[in-house]
């Protein structure tokens, strides 16, 4: 997956398709160790490369009384090294050790309540014996009979192996789901497997990731030259100074006005640069209006994504010529670009949405890819980006998507329309700010709707766009909530982008958490 080399501790997840196993290596990491996410069918490939010190078994959403449903190679369990299964990880554990799984018992979705009958250094320290805790399950099978030399540490009232374990071999297995906020103890639970069982120290920091990561894109840049596709995001931006940190003046940065950015983010981006950076080197390419006009019209979100992604590599490769050529693309890809655009094929996992910075490169183009944050999740790129001296105005900056307004504008893409969702968001963001609440706010934005909807402004009647707002708390947008303004704070927002901007008429706000909705709308 990447060529930064792994630190000396590491932890294996093997994902058998769960929505949420990338909780399960934010909260890894949390504890400050390195782990990498790799789906079942490549797991003993990726458990030789990655030489882990555990393995954790994720959920997901197949049965294990199925013909052909996931399971973990042998060598796992011939290595002999600490696992914790989760949910279909306790089913396939369980059943590949020789215990049973049923269907056709009660199913379990939600918060449960487990009581612990032994106690067990998985939970020592938040959990005592005898008593009840709140945690989250996700099951419709259940095991029914445990492996030899497993015995039962906890139960809940549809889960008659709530927790199992070996400890002997090291072995925990939860019915629950200790990754997802809901399981209010969760955390504490990872870490002590991490911690207590498994016996890693932990060495994942920014400080020594930025070491291996600046070594790495030495070695694979070497005397070469490398462009950047600068966004004008946290992520290229991050991904620049570390690339120019490795090879100095070999990186040429192209910041690619699209059309498609915020309101003055392209002369904001590029004096930012100017001021603390001067020795990058940082084209300004004014590109809208081929990307608009490319993309008049089109409605249907994936081919918005994908034209976005195709000009994109147009004009890196005419870029390059004009610079005499160059060697390497480097672009801002974080891991949970990777792992939500992967579909595992014979696997459970779907495809959540494309992007145009996920995938490789064109055959065509005779240039490699440079993405030294694709092991990072977002947080994890602030806090590097903080490490290489960005200014923490900058590194505050609520993200934004690459294909940028073309997503956030369901339906036929017009310049009118464009136009008029970039004010809308812009006086949005400034109500944000002017309340003071930016920084508790993860990302926010307008989004111009297809629909028209009948209004009265003064004497008249209007028929004009619906704009919805969305405003999310979250941690690493891997999960998120809708942040709860007050009304007189929303009414405010609406009654401004309505008074300003000829185009809308009504104002609705966003309420959907994530899951079962994404952050964005397309």
């Amino acid at each position: 997956m990447s060529n930064i080399s792994s630190p000396t501790d590491s932890i294996l997840i093997i994902d058998f398709g769960s929505q949420v196993t990338q909780l399960i290596a934010r909260r890894v990491r949390e504890t400050g160790v390195y782990c990498e996410i790799v789906p079942f069918q490549s797991a003993e490939e990726g458990f030789k490369r990655v030489n882990p010190k555990a393995v954790i078994f994720s959920g997901g959403p197949a049965s294990v009384l199925e013909e052909n449903s996931p399971r973990a190679p042998q060598i796992v369990f011939d290595s002999k090294l600490p696992i914790l299964a989760i949910c279909y990880g306790q089913q396939t554990l369980c059943t590949q050790l020789g215990g049973k799984v049923e269907g056709g018992h009660h199913r379990e979705f939600g918060r449960a309540d487990i009581e612990i009958l032994k106690s067990s250094p998985l939970f020592d320290g938040f959990w005592d014996v005898g008593s009840q805790y709140t945690v989250w399950m996700s099951h419709g099978d259940r095991v029914t009979e445990l492996p030899e030399g497993f015995e039962v540490i906890a139960v809940s009232p549809n889960a008659p192996f709530a927790i199992a374990a070996d400890e002997s071999r090291k072995y925990y297995s939860t019915m629950f789901h200790p990754e997802v906020v809901h399981t209010p103890d969760g955390s504490k639970l990872l870490a002590n497997f991490v911690h207590n069982i498994a016996g890693l120290e932990g060495d994942w920091n920014m400080s020594a990731y930025r070491e291996r990561a600046v070594a790495a894109i030495r070695e694979q840049v070497g005397d070469k030259k490398v462009i950047c596709a600068l966004s004008g995001g946290v992520d290229s931006s991050v991904a620049a100074l570390l690339i120019h940190e490795a090879v100095g003046s070999q990186l040429t940065c192209i910041l690619v006005d699209h059309g498609l950015m915020r309101k003055n983010e392209a002369k904001d981006v590029v004096a930012m640069f100017n001021e603390h950076y001067p020795d990058l080197k940082l084209l300004h390419c004014d590109a809208s209006e081929t990307f608009i006009s490319a993309l008049e019209g089109e409605a249907d979100p994936e081919t918005k994504r994908k034209t976005i992604g195709r000009l994109f590599i147009e004009l890196f490769e005419e870029e390059a010529g004009k610079l005499g050529g160059a060697d390497f693309l480097a672009q801002g890809t974080l891991y949970p670009d990777v792992i939500e655009s992967v579909s595992y094929s014979g696997g459970p996992s779907v495809t959540i949405k494309s992007h145009h910075n996920v995938g490789g490169l064109p055959e065509r183009m005779n240039m490699d890819l440079v993405e030294p944050l694709r092991e990072l999740f977002k947080d994890e790129v602030r806090a590097l980006g903080l490490e290489l001296g960005l200014p923490q105005s900058f590194i505050g900056r609520h993200p934004f998507p690459g294909p940028g307004l073309a997503i956030r504008c369901p339906g036929g893409i017009t310049r009118d329309k464009l136009e008029i969702l970039r004010e809308a968001d812009a006086i949005y963001l400034d109500e944000i700010r002017k309340a003071g609440l930016y920084d508790e706010i993860w990302q926010a934005f307008a989004v111009l709707l297809p629909v028209q909807t009948v209004g009265v402004m003064g004497d008249g009647r209007t028929y004009e766009f619906v704009c919805a707002l969305r405003a999310v708390t979250s941690v690493d947008g891997m999960t998120a909530d809708f942040y709860p303004y007050d009304m007189a704070f929303l009414g405010k927002a609406a009654t401004r982008i309505i008074n300003e901007i000829r185009g809308i008429n009504r104002v609705v706000y966003d309420v959907t958490s994530k899951p079962p909705g994404t952050i964005e709308w397309e």
